[in-house]
C-alpha cells in the first residue's frame, strides 16, 4: 500500500459562544474559527482522515503548509510505516509545526486501524474499555458560578472537576474554597492556573489547594520555570502537573523527569505531535511510575484520538472534558458522550471509529489544499 495523495479541507466554524480559560486570552462576542480536514490517500482506496484547528486557532495556514511542506515527505510512502514517516516529520519541529505532525500523524493511525479493521486502541494493545470523565471549566465570572458548575457535574456521577481560575491568586484561592465546600470532601477537584503565578504565589495557591485536598496543582509556574517547579515540588505534597507546553516530541519530557520536577506528565496529541509520540511518552511515564495524563485535544477528532491513547495505556486515570461543549465540539455527526456513570467507553469501529460529518464541512467549505 502507498500514499497517492495529501489533502486538506478548510470550512469554517460559526457562532463560537465567547470562552476564556486564561485572563491573557478572552472573546467577549461570539465568533468563528476554522477547521481543516485532512485525507491521507492509498493506493488501496482506503483514507486516514484528522481535524486540524481549534475554536480559538483557526486551521488555514496549517492545513496550507501541511499540503505545500509535508505532503511531498508522505507521497509514494507505506502509510503503516508511522515510525519512519514521524520521525522524517519531526526532525526539525517546534512549536507550531507540530499541531501539523499530530494531525498527519493522527491520520495514519486513523488508516492503519480500517486497513487492519480495528480500532485504534487495538492497534496499540487495548488496555481497558471505558474511563472515567471529568469536566474542565472555563473562566467564569464568580466562586459562585464555579461551585455550581462544579455540583452539577457531580450531581451528574462525573469524576472530577478542575477549575481554571481567574488567575489572580487571591480570587483564585476563593475560587478553590468555594468549589470544595459545594462538592464535599469526596469529589475530586483539581486546579489548572495555565502557567499564571510566579513562584512566591505558586507556593502560596499550591499550599492553599492542598489544605483543601486537591487532586492535582497544573501548571501554576510558567512553562519553562523547571527550575521552581523543582523548588514547588520538594514543599508541596499536592501531585504537581506540567509539561503540557513546549510544543515538542517525547526527548522534551527528559530533563523534567531527570530534574524530578513535576509528578505527572501531560500529552496532547495535536501539539506533542500525534498518537505515536504521545504513545512513546506515555510508556516513558510508565517506566518512571508516573501519570501520563491526556489533555483535551482542542478539537472534537483529536478527542477521539487522545481516547483511543486513554484506552491502551494503564498511567492515565482520567478523560479531560473542556466545557463548554459549544466551543470544543464540532464536525462530528456524534461526538463522544459520557454516559450515566461518568464513564467515557472505548470506541469499537475500525480506526478512530468516528462518522465525520462531510455534509456540514462540504456546506461550509472555505478552502482546498
Amino acid at each position: 500500500m502507498k500514499i497517492t495523495d495529501v489533502k486538506a479541507t478548510v470550512w469554517e466554524w460559526r457562532d463560537i459562544p465567547p470562552t476564556r480559560y486564561h485572563r491573557t486570552a478572552t472573546n467577549k462576542n461570539r465568533f468563528n474559527s476554522q477547521l481543516a480536514l485532512i485525507r491521507i490517500l492509498t493506493d488501496e482506496g482506503i483514507e486516514g482522515h484528522a481535524f486540524l484547528g481549534t475554536a480559538l486557532g483557526g486551521a488555514m495556514n496549517d492545513a496550507a503548509s501541511l499540503v505545500k511542506r509535508y505532503k511531498p515527505m508522505l507521497m509514494g510512502e507505506n502509510p503503516l510505516a508511522r515510525e519512519r514517516i514521524w520521525q522524517r516529520m519531526s526532525v526539525w519541529a517546534m512549536g507550531g509545526t507540530m499541531r501539523v505532525i499530530g494531525a498527519l500523524d493522527v491520520a495514519l493511525w486513523d488508516l492503519a486501524g480500517k486497513a487492519a479493521g480495528v480500532p485504534v486502541h487495538e492497534l496499540m494493545g487495548t488496555f481497558r474499555e471505558s474511563v472515567p470523565a471529568y469536566a474542565s471549566s472555563a473562566v467564569l465570572d464568580t466562586p459562585q458560578d464555579y461551585a455550581e458548575e462544579a455540583v452539577k457535574f457531580k450531581e451528574l456521577g462525573w469524576a472530577a472537576y478542575k477549575i481554571h481560575p481567574p488567575a489572580i491568586p487571591e480570587e483564585d484561592i476563593k475560587v478553590c474554597k468555594a468549589v470544595r465546600e459545594a462538592v464535599g470532601d469526596d469529589f475530586r477537584v483539581m486546579l489548572d492556573a495555565c502557567w499564571a503565578y510566579d513562584y512566591p504565589n505558586a507556593l502560596r495557591v499550591g499550599r492553599a489547594v492542598e489544605e483543601l485536598g486537591f487532586y492535582w496543582y497544573e501548571d501554576p509556574l510558567p512553562a519553562d520555570d523547571l527550575y521552581s517547579y523543582g523548588k514547588l515540588k520538594q514543599v508541596l505534597g499536592i501531585p504537581l502537573m506540567a509539561t503540557e507546553m513546549p510544543m515538542l516530541g517525547p526527548k522534551s519530557y527528559a530533563p523534567w523527569i531527570m530534574n524530578k520536577a513535576t509528578d505527572y506528565l501531560r500529552g496532547d496529541v495535536a501539539i506533542k505531535g500525534g498518537l505515536t509520540s504521545c504513545l512513546k511518552t506515555a510508556h516513558l511515564a510508565e517506566s518512571f511510575q508516573m501519570n501520563y495524563e491526556v489533555h483535551h485535544g482542542g478539537n472534537s477528532l483529536n478527542n477521539v484520538a487522545g481516547l483511543h491513547l486513554i484506552m491502551a495505556i494503564p498511567n492515565c486515570e482520567l478523560f479531560e472534558v473542556l466545557l463548554p461543549d459549544e466551543a470544543q465540539k464540532h464536525g462530528l455527526v456524534q461526538d463522544i458522550v459520557v454516559d450515566s456513570n461518568g464513564l467515557v467507553h472505548a470506541p469499537q469501529g475500525p480506526g478512530l471509529s468516528v462518522e465525520i460529518d462531510f455534509e456540514l464541512i462540504e456546506r461550509n467549505k472555505l478552502a482546498e489544499y
